[in-house]
């Protein structure tokens, strides 16, 4: 007769779940032994804390469009899973939380790990339940797997100790009929109504200068976004989620947008008299048109997320694809391409003083140029992630992905010490695809015992540490956001290559230009887990592809009393983006212009 966690495995496995990610504990004792009966049908991956386990389970719904798991014990192991699961939760992934509690009859009198983790994951699940004996895991289970996939959520399920070796062997009240509730998914088409499909081709057919934001929720509609932004000569800004959306040197996209972004799509967005929203809720309100200066258009199957951050004419709610599909065959293919002819030019351009940036040799390393050399490496059917700072920022610039690449990241939450996580994760849910990851030294070290969790499991994966001893970003926003000179952002230094070693991988180090060929060459030819740490120029800029004007006043204000401000003084005058991005935003009335004699804004060195 089967026991609580026996019905939730056996629940997990007809829902076609066949990962969990967890780390053992007192508190799911009964769990972990019906995981141990089932292992020959589903994996248990254990990690070094459980934040990781709840990182991986959302990168694997990223990765796999599938459910992920995660397990924690009661008390201080569900606590750590939340940072993770608020990951799932914003960038809306179909995750389910297991965790075990104290035993039922000593919940609330101050016993050990008497922690009410239904009470603390209230925020972030959508569904979210405290399992009372066996009979009622039958209908919970159920209920917590179609909530989080329906819901595109976090569902949490907490079971006391006790409660998990319950047998089904009564206790079932009469209107609870067994098998009453099937272990099943029920998925339909979403689809806009034909009136506004009608409408939003009409406003697309009219405007002259259509623009296109494409975020993840387009990832299944490669294809049809293409014939879409060919129809109507739109070249195409890509959130950071939707990196992979269109490969990076393809003649329909101007890059990332936003901070991490390129200047061309911050130019079409600041031009385009049309833009059309696909899948994206891009949360840096700044970086679209001005509100009301273009006609806008949204794709997002959440109705509740249609005109979020542009005050669109037109809501589509249906899924991408489908809905992409439905639209095309309305839309009329324009003969005048010179907007988008203008953004492609503006991209050529663009990109070739990314490539003179990743050429510099000069000392210390430059990040642009080790980043450049990690990506020209990737396989073609490479998994790429990254985590979150500076090497985002990197990552998104000077990787560039091609049509077989996926790419995930920390998206709405930006986490840091994610994308170990994320790398392990990929490695697990697609063993037969290399892993690579570019991470920076600050997140790294926060998750680094992750990585024996890689060489445990022997994971394809090569990862890049941005090592410049830093917290870098950081460190730049300190000075750009409110004119404050950088304080308390340096790190002390962790060799990462020997802690690889340690751990069982291997570890590599660059320092110089005339490193970077050879040293990556060797690493790339390892089997298994492989660090390479890049010891890379602290003082190099992180920079918007337009450096705004109060941007430019506050960093002026702050660089004298910043330590090292000659050296960052001195990039910046040697880097021609580093000059270019900084006096090209056409600034609205209400801020700062450029001088007119010079062209150059006010308070830039």
């Amino acid at each position: 007769m089967p026991n609580t966690s026996d019905i939730l495995i056996d629940t997990l496995i007809e829902w076609k779940v066949d990962v969990v990610f967890g780390l053992p504990g007192d508190g799911i004792n009964g769990i972990m032994e019906a995981l141990r009966r089932r292992q020959d049908r589903i994996r248990f991956v254990s990690v070094r804390h459980e934040q990781s386990a709840a990182f991986m389970a959302c990168a694997y719904a990223k990765f796999t469009g599938r459910l992920g798991v995660c397990l924690a014990t009661s008390g201080p192991g569900g606590t750590n899973l939340l940072t993770g699961l608020y990951d799932a939760k914003l960038d809306q992934m179909p995750v389910l939380a297991i965790t075990g509690m104290q035993y039922h009859d000593l919940i609330e009198t101050f016993s050990q790990q008497d922690v009410d983790l239904t009470r603390v994951f209230e925020n972030v699940a959508v569904y979210n339940a405290q399992v009372n004996d066996a009979a009622h895991m039958e209908n919970l289970a159920n209920l917590a797997c179609r909530s989080a996939l329906s819901k595109r959520g976090v569902a949490h399920l907490s079971i006391a100790n006790d409660v998990q070796e319950r047998m089904a062997d009564g206790g079932r009240s009469r209107r609870n009929r067994p098998g009453h509730m099937p272990s099943r998914y029920f998925a339909g088409k979403l689809v806009p109504l034909e009136s506004d499909l009608s409408r939003a081709a009409d406003l697309l057919n009219a405007g002259r200068k259509v623009a296109i934001l494409a975020g993840r929720g387009a990832l299944e509609a490669k294809e049809a976004l293409r014939e879409t932004a060919e129809l109507l000569g739109a070249p195409v800004a890509k959130a950071l989620l939707g990196k992979a959306v269109l490969p990076d040197d393809d003649p329909l996209t101007t890059g990332g947008i936003g901070i991490l972004g390129t200047a061309p799509s911050q130019e079409i967005m600041q031009q385009c008299d049309t833009l059309l929203i696909i899948g994206s809720t891009f949360p840096y309100i700044e970086y679209y048109p001005r509100p009301n200066t273009a006609a806008g258009i949204q794709i997002d199957h959440d109705p509740q997320r249609i005109g979020l951050r542009y005050p669109v004419e037109v809501g589509l709610v249906g899924e991408a694809g489908e809905t992409l599909r439905m639209l095309n065959k309305r839309l009329k293919r324009k003969q005048d391409r010179s907007f988008l002819e203008r953004a492609q030019e503006q991209t050529r351009n663009w990109r070739r003083e990314l490539r003179a940036m990743e050429g510099d040799r000069s000392s210390p390393l430059k990040p642009q140029a080790a980043v450049a050399a990690f990506g020209r490496r990737i396989a073609k059917n490479g998994i790429v992630v990254t985590d979150s700072g500076q090497n985002t920022e990197l990552a998104a610039r000077h990787l560039d992905l091609g049509a077989d690449h996926m790419f995930a990241v920390s998206g709405a939450l930006a986490s840091m010490a994610s994308g170990l996580p994320y790398a392990i994760a990929a490695g697990i849910a697609m063993p037969d695809r290399p892993v690579y990851a570019v991470v920076g030294d600050g997140g790294f070290a926060m998750q680094l015992g992750e990585f024996a969790t890689a060489v445990g499991y022997r994971l394809p994966l090569k990862l890049l540490v941005i090592r410049n001893d830093m917290l870098n970003q950081i460190a730049w926003e300190q000075m750009m956001f409110l004119g404050n000179p950088q304080f308390a952002c340096e790190l002390p230094p962790i060799d990462f290559a020997a802690a690889a070693e340690a751990m069982g991988g291997r570890g590599f180090t660059v320092r110089s230009f005339g490193e970077l060929d050879g040293i990556m060459d060797q690493a790339f030819a390892v089997d298994g887990p492989v660090v390479i740490q890049a010891l890379v120029d602290r003082y190099e800029p992180l920079m918007p592809p337009k450096m705004p004007a109060d941007y430019a006043r506050n960093f002026r204000a702050a660089l004298p009393e910043t330590p090292g401000h000659e050296k960052i003084e001195e990039n910046l005058r040697n880097s021609s983006v580093g000059r270019k991005v900084t006096d090209e935003e056409p600034q609205p009335p209400h801020e700062a212009a450029p001088d007119e004699n010079t062209g150059e804004l006010p308070g830039i060195p």
